[in-house]
């Protein structure tokens, strides 16, 4: 090899390094980016009480709980606070397992399965029949600071109508509301709170619906009258 090609040979080895290197150097800075310090998204959840009443009306037939509706700013995971002058926000870096008609809707058909009162609960991702329909639409779901920043109170508001599910006639409508006020400012304690107040408004959508549908029957089927 010439003296020419040895030069050529080992400036292109040299340019080979450098440009290997500072591909290196540049990756490395790239991945420094995507470092943060922000913490990591909690995730909470609420869990229906499971407590069946022996005084629940027993309504005999099957139910349908139709995927509930949200109202303005509460179809998200994010777990919602109102401040004064009507401000909404929300809490940073945590959410529920899921949209906020999905927590309901799964609360709520955890509840009527409790109370013993209804052959089947079935929800919206249920492919078979019932002979009843419960559709909630959720008015609030909030952690109300507009009265106090020190601790909030949580507000539920479902808003719930009950129905043959053949031909959509509507038997009854009902508000069905749940209050509670956080032992102290911090995530859990409101979580707590949330979990209370959603449990009061589902205690009475359990009581509610299942004397609708005993209603409806009792006039479905009225006792013959005696003749001569």
């Amino acid at each position: 090899m010439g003296l020419r090609q040895k030069w050529r040979s080992t400036v292109s080895a040299a340019n080979a390094a450098a440009m290997a290197a500072t591909i290196v150097v540049t990756l490395t800075a790239c991945s420094g980016l995507f470092h943060s310090s922000t913490p990591a998204t909690q995730v909470y959840v609420l869990r229906a009480a499971t407590h069946p009443r022996s005084d629940l009306a027993h309504a005999n037939a099957s139910l349908y709980v139709g995927r509930p509706i949200a109202g303005p700013g509460l179809d998200s995971d994010h777990i919602l606070l109102v401040q004064s002058d009507h401000r909404m926000s929300y809490y940073m870096a945590s959410r529920w397992p899921a949209g906020l008609p999905s927590v309901v809707e799964a609360l709520a058909a955890d509840t009527l399965r409790s109370t013993g009162a209804w052959s089947t609960v079935q929800d919206s991702a249920s492919a078979f029949s019932s002979d009843y329909l419960l559709q909630i639409v959720i008015h609030r779901f909030e952690a109300d600071y507009s009265a106090s920043s020190t601790a909030p109170e949580i507000h539920v508001v479902l808003d719930c109508t009950v129905g043959r599910r053949a031909g959509r006639e509507v038997i009854d409508s009902f508000i069905a509301e749940g209050s509670s006020t956080a032992t102290a400012n911090r995530l859990a304690d409101v979580v707590t709170a949330f979990e209370d107040a959603s449990n009061k408004a589902l205690d009475e959508i359990a009581v509610r619906t299942a004397q609708a549908v005993k209603t409806s029957q009792k006039v479905e089927t009225p006792v013959p009258s005696m003749t001569r």
